[in-house]
């Protein structure tokens, strides 16, 4: 069982930045691929980020394309999203979830049949 704990969130004003980190507990995600998901109050979950699982490839909504970017530790147990030019619609909880074997833009697509999930990390930008 892995477990994924996600960290970073916080509030910040709309134009900041923040890192998100979700970690593996005590296992490496090698053979994983990534995912960052968010859902606002009210929305439902909608997808963000995610990195395949061989590394080689990247994969934004188009909402963050340009401002987000999620990369992993070469020891494969962190995955970041490192979030630029925020805004107030970036408001939500932000989850971290890993499915073996996937592509990045699998991920984007698959997000009820993620194998695990984090529980999440609030991120508010303020106006």
């Amino acid at each position: 069982q892995v477990q994924l704990v996600e960290s970073g969130g916080g509030l910040v004003q709309a134009g900041g930045s923040l890192r998100l980190s979700c970690a593996a507990s005590g296992r490496t995600l090698s053979m994983y691929g990534m995912g960052w998901f968010r859902q606002a109050p009210g929305k439902e979950r909608e997808f963000v980020a995610a990195i395949s699982w061989t590394d080689t490839y990247t994969y934004y909504s188009d909402s963050v394309k340009g401002r987000f970017t999620i990369s992993r530790d070469n020891a494969k147990i962190t995955v970041y999203l490192q979030m630029n030019s925020l805004k107030p619609d970036d408001t939500a909880v932000y989850y971290c979830a890993a499915d073996r074997f996937r592509t990045a833009q699998e991920m984007s697509v698959r997000q009820n049949d993620m194998d695990y999930w984090g529980k999440g990390t609030l991120v508010t930008v303020s106006s």
